[in-house]
């Protein structure tokens, strides 16, 4: 019987050339003012669904409600479609018009990936 460490027992190994795990492209998930969805509403949204803190989720809203537009959150495609269906399922049971949409994060030299 072969020695299990002897380099020389006719086993054969081949070694696998490392490959680079790439990031995910990242997608921000968007907040449309409207003039219906309520703020309470919003923020209880931001809170539940997106997991921010009462001030965050506050500042979130104001921010949507000031400028038309906000990020809710940043997150990979499959989770930012998945929190889009949440909020609009949620919005669609209040008689909510609320509307999200997501887009790409734009990398370091400014483009979107």
């Amino acid at each position: 019987m072969a020695d299990p460490f002897d380099p020389d027992s006719g086993v054969i190994t081949e070694t696998r050339s490392e490959k680079k795990v790439q990031r995910p492209r990242m997608y921000r998930v968007l907040l449309h003012n409207d003039d219906y969805t309520t703020r309470e509403f919003v923020v209880e949204v931001l809170k539940t669904v997106f997991h921010h803190s009462d001030a965050e989720a506050v500042r979130v809203m104001l921010h949507v409600h000031y400028n038309g537009v906000g990020v809710a959150g940043v997150f990979t495609r499959e989770i930012a479609e998945t929190k889009i269906a949440i909020v609009e399922r949620l919005a669609k049971e209040r008689e909510y018009p609320l509307r999200l949409s997501m887009e790409p994060e734009e990398d370091d030299d400014g483009d979107k990936k």
